[in-house]
């Protein structure tokens, strides 16, 4: 095996960092070098990312497998482990950070959006606690691949910029590839980053994180008269907002400790995270879920349980009155599910291509998802399908065929039908309207498992560049790749999904 010494530095140009997380007191991170690995080399590179990052194309075509292996660390970069706390399944954990991730430093992108820039799995950090700080190449492809997937469906996510094999081997349950995964966050402040001060009774470093997360993402809140309850109040819509949109495509995060709930409202960390085929709203497929907190289902109800604990350690800054202060998060807390309804009763309108309100739209649209769940139907497949009866009846039998038990479907499609017949506009013109927020491609959970077992097994990288291919398009007919639309054989279903430590 040929070790690949450090570079101190790579090409100037290539990261116009413009690091600010990096100036915070010293208490906020531990400052550390990623750890060089034997033999890298580039799995794939974001060029469109990249781009919009304002990164040099040409050096990290050059370089690449160099810098975002960690051999090489960019000039201008500030490497460090953030500390967070966090919530494990209910469980508080004092101390956790980056264990396995060290944050190169920002960019401001082309857009003048400041953007973090994070390797994961380049070696131990002071939090790393008796980790090896490494990760097996199968966790890094299914970041890559769910997190593009996310940003093409449209909902908030932390993106892939590059995905690299180390040379070296992990070990686990067995002996596994290495691999090192870069990350993009619009930043990676979570819950736990303010429970780890909290936990301290430092309220200093409390309110010093507050005014920097409002100073980058919520620059509005500083001039209200409240301006950490103002605070408060944008990140609970943005989560409540976020649910919604995972609930829209059948998405389960399967981790939504405190600690993976960012600040920003972008989804973060795609360890046992998995779409739904047949719809089931109590469906877990994490490993680690052995109770099911983390259900389909269960999700909404989570993110108003961990902003409840993010709540808990800026009460201090809300009003100098405690039981005002308490008083004044519970306004906001109690606001979570008419924000979380309303996003997602929205976004169920548009998916059976409902443009107004009714006060029976909610009832409509619960009475399909029992049909589907008594039908046991594929979630996706099911509203792809319903926009082209929207279009067409005769499309009706293609729909119930998904349906195991069509009786219900049968039921509510003349009950939908009715409510249509009440709203203006073209069926050609309202199946197109719903075919754009209907995907008809999702990362399926077999289809990601066979890139993975391709890759660590074969060396063949063909599998997840057709599945990266075909989802950055998921709203778009694509006929070359029609068998991806398709659920899993009983053979090829996948019921368990693992964690990447």
């Amino acid at each position: 095996m040929n070790y690949v010494p450090p570079s101190p530095s790579a090409d100037t140009d290539a990261f116009p960092f413009d690091n600010s997380f990096a100036q915070l007191p010293q208490q906020f991170f531990a400052r550390v070098d990623p750890t060089p690995v034997a033999e890298p080399w580039l799995i794939k590179l974001n060029r469109p990312l990249a781009e919009e990052l304002g990164l040099d194309i040409g050096t990290l075509e050059r370089d690449g497998a160099q810098i975002f292996s960690g051999n090489s660390v960019p000039a201008g970069a500030a490497p460090l482990a953030m500390a967070y706390a966090g919530h494990q399944f209910g469980t508080f954990v004092p101390q956790l950070g980056d264990g396995r991730a060290i944050l190169l430093g920002e960019v401001i992108d082309r857009n003048g959006r400041r953007r973090d820039i994070q390797l994961k799995g380049p070696g131990q950090t002071p939090f790393s606690r008796r980790g090896d700080g490494r990760a097996a190449l199968g966790p890094v492809l299914r970041e890559y691949i769910v997190s593009e997937a996310m940003h093409a469906l449209g909902i908030p996510a932390t993106r892939a910029l590059a995905a690299v094999v180390t040379g070296q081997p992990v070990y686990r349950e067995q002996i596994l590839p290495g691999a090192v995964f870069t990350r993009v966050a619009a930043s990676h402040i979570r819950v736990g980053t303010f429970q780890f001060f909290a936990a301290r009774g430092d309220m200093a470093s409390v309110q010093a994180l507050a005014d920097y997360a409002i100073d980058r993402h919520y620059p509005d809140a500083k001039n209200d008269e409240r301006p950490y309850l103002a605070f408060f109040k944008a990140v609970v819509a943005r989560q409540a907002a976020l649910i919604a949109r995972w609930l829209h495509v059948g998405f389960i995060h399967g981790v939504m400790n405190t600690d993976n709930m960012t600040i920003s409202g972008e989804t973060i960390d795609f360890g046992p995270c998995a779409f739904m085929d047949a719809y089931d709203p109590k469906k877990v497929f994490s490993s680690i879920d052995q109770f099911g907190r983390y259900a389909y289902a269960s999700q909404p109800a989570i993110g108003q349980w961990n902003l409840t604990r993010l709540a808990e350690t800026l009460v201090p800054l809300f009003d100098p009155v405690a039981a005002t202060a308490v008083d004044l998060a519970n306004d906001v807390l109690g606001e979570y599910g008419a924000i979380f309804q309303r996003h997602w009763l929205d976004g169920m309108r548009r998916k059976i291509g409902i443009v107004g309100e009714e006060e029976g739209d909610l009832d409509l649209v619960q009475a399909l998802l029992t049909a589907m769940h008594q039908g046991e139907a594929d979630f996706t497949l099911t509203f792809r399908k319903l926009c082209d009866s929207a279009a067409d009846p005769a499309a009706d039998a293609t729909l119930a065929s998904l349906f195991a038990d069509p009786a219900g479907l049968t039921t509510w499609l003349s009950d939908w039908r009715k409510r249509l017949a009440r709203e203006s506009g073209a069926s050609d013109e309202r199946a197109s309207a719903m075919r754009a927020v209907n995907p008809a491609f999702i990362p399926r959970n077999h289809r990601i498992e066979q890139a993975i077992v391709a890759a660590t097994e074969e060396a063949d990288f063909s599998l997840f560049e057709a599945l990266v291919d075909v989802t950055s398009r998921p709203y778009e007919d694509q006929p070359r790749f029609a068998a991806y639309a398709d659920p899993p054989q009983p053979e090829e279903e996948v019921q368990q999904t693992f964690c990447g430590t």
